[in-house]
């Protein structure tokens, strides 16, 4: 087996030295087949594939990597399936690009595919936040659209997100049957194009129109007006938040959002950060520090291409105090609701969508104001295709996931960091205008409802043997699922693969009605939830897990916090993480 492989990375390899491709990817790859049999390995192993946010991957020479060749041929794969489900007029698509190094070399090169394929593209004419890629697909009646961007990955990746005509990233089975298309072409088969006629390119004009629509989903504008001096920090990570955020802000009325100057200059290499993630602490340290000495109330951060948002808020010892996910999305979920539900708009055709790893805190939320909830798989595609099969019956009032992403309003139908930071900054104001704070906000909750606890592990396995061994470890879990963890039995298994929810004391078996995906679920007695699932975008296996707790008296509030943390480390440890 092992030297069937070697030998099929070989031929693949030396197609690669032939005429088709150019004279820098040739060198490249004569050098990995003479000094580089591991990177040689990784670079032709296998095809990129489409995962929950499209094809991702690391740039470079190869079958398996971001480049030229890559990007064309799955253009030329999503061009050709289009032409199937589309025909004249209809053949037109949106392509943007993120900050990231190739990104604008890659969108060109898509928006030239489309054009030899007879499709009128419009590309936008600088870097743009996905979520306007999104909104560009249905406000010009596209078939489809492309987003160059690799999200919050490490410098070295980029990708390629594939849009449908709704404006959501691609589900069953358009993506299955576009990895098939893909993977049945040759690179022979690829119509290269140069920008042409067909090509319209979208200047600044078109960020007005869709910041209109941000601005349509604002609760309380009176508010804002109020409190305009409201004092923010805000950082784009070096990415395309960069002029739309503190423009969204200052069309609101905010006059005091104070940005990093250092993280304002678009820089693929992100040199002022570890990783460009504002799920991790050390993205916002710089924002963090800025904020105390300009004493802000708000911190926010954006991902490179701005569909998800980190914040800070001044904690009950006046401390900032960063949020997760979770946290961020319900007091998002809780102020929307909240002002629909005393603004009378709230009736029984009205629903928000949360993923099966996001709090079940969105839960209680909505249950609270009467509101319709919909779990969907993780990935925010999936949240978008529930607002499509719904649309014209029920109204999506907002949704998010724990990984940073929310959105607010259906104008468009992917997650929208400019519209989550609009809403949280409306909501910092709300909240001064009652003598609060965000905190507070979120202190309300918990009082309300109890004090959800969530916690993320991600364990990396890179490359084709870290692929392989996220596989066996999910196979063991699958075959011989724990029945007690940290000394609590597991009552309820659910196996989203097998599409079945398994009661472990009866052994009755009940089906899941989502598509079928590689995530277990294990229910424990006392409520808590462990979910494991190998990640759609990166060479990882991640393990979440969510404890619950009433909280009666504000000041035990971090008491019952450190307990439920404490806990989240007893299962950690049960399961040998």
């Amino acid at each position: 087996m092992e030297n069937d492989l070697k030998q099929a990375v070989l031929e693949r390899a030396k197609f690669w030295l032939g005429p088709l491709f150019d004279e820098e990817t040739r060198k490249r790859v004569q050098y990995l087949i003479d000094n580089d049999e591991k990177e040689l390995t990784e670079s032709f192993y296998t095809h990129l594939e489409f995962g929950t946010g499209g094809l991702r991957g690391i740039m470079g020479a190869g079958t398996n990597r971001m480049n030229k060749y890559t990007v064309a041929l799955a253009t030329q794969g999503f061009a050709t399936y289009l032409k199937e489900h589309f025909s004249g007029d209809e053949l037109k698509v949106a392509v943007a690009y993120d900050c990231r190094n190739n990104s604008r070399f890659f969108a060109e090169t898509t928006a030239g595919v489309f054009s030899a394929n007879g499709f009128k593209v419009y590309l936008f004419d600088g870097l743009r936040p996905t979520p306007e890629l999104s909104y560009a697909v249905r406000h010009f009646k596209c078939c489809g659209g492309v987003m160059i961007t690799a999200s919050h990955n490490p410098k070295e990746y980029n990708g390629f997100k594939a849009y449908w005509s709704d404006g959501g990233q691609l589900t069953e089975p358009h993506d299955r049957n576009v990895v098939d298309k893909v993977t049945s072409m040759t690179l022979e088969q690829v119509k290269f194009g140069p920008v042409n006629e067909n090509i319209i390119k979208l200047d600044s004009s078109f960020d007005g129109i869709y910041l209109a629509e941000v601005l349509k989903q604002s609760l309380l504008p009176e508010v804002v007006k109020k409190h305009s001096g409201l004092k923010m920090v805000y950082s784009p990570l070096h990415g395309t938040g960069v002029k739309l955020v503190p423009e969204v802000l200052k069309l609101m009325g905010f006059t005091e959002v104070v940005t990093v100057k250092e993280q304002m200059v678009n820089d693929g290499d992100f040199p002022t950060v570890k990783s460009p993630n504002p799920e991790e602490k050390a993205a916002l340290d710089m924002a963090l520090r800025l904020a105390d000495e300009v004493n802000a109330d708000l911190v926010m951060a954006t991902d490179p291409d701005a569909d998800r948002l980190g914040i800070a808020v001044r904690n009950e010892s006046g401390a900032l105090e960063l949020l997760n996910g979770n946290q961020t999305a319900a007091i998002l979920t809780y102020y929307t609701l909240k002002h629909w539900y005393e603004k009378g708009k709230i009736d029984k055709n009205k629903f928000i969508v949360k993923t099966i790893v996001t709090s079940e805190l969105l839960t209680d939320i909505a249950g609270r104001y009467g509101v319709e909830v919909y779990n969907v798989l993780t990935g925010f595609k999936f949240i978008a295709d529930i607002i499509l099969k719904l649309e014209g019956k029920k109204q999506f009032i907002c949704g998010g996931e724990e990984s940073y992403g929310f959105l607010v309003g259906d104008y468009v139908r992917d997650k929208d960091a400019v519209v989550a930071v609009a809403m949280i900054a409306e909501c910092a104001a709300w909240a001064k205008e009652n003598g609060k704070t965000v905190f507070d906000v979120l202190m309300d909750m918990y009082m309300e409802f109890g004090v959800y606890r969530e916690s993320l592990i991600s364990i990396t396995k890179k490359g084709k043997d870290g692929l392989e061994e996220i596989g066996r470890m999910m196979a063991g879990y699958r075959a011989n699922p724990p029945l007690v963890i940290n000394d609590i039995p597991v009552v309820t298994l659910f196996d989203y693969q097998l599409s079945e929810v398994k009661d472990i004391a009866t052994g009755k078996t009940t089906k899941i009605e989502l598509p079928r995906s590689n995530v277990l679920q294990f229910l424990l007695k006392d409520g808590s939830l462990i979910s494991v699932r190998p990640s759609g975008t990166e060479p990882k296996i991640k393990f979440y897990f969510g404890v619950k707790t009433d909280l009666k008296k504000r000041e035990d509030f971090r008491k019952q916090w450190d307990s439920l943390d404490e806990k989240v480390k007893g299962i950690i440890s049960s399961l040998n993480l």
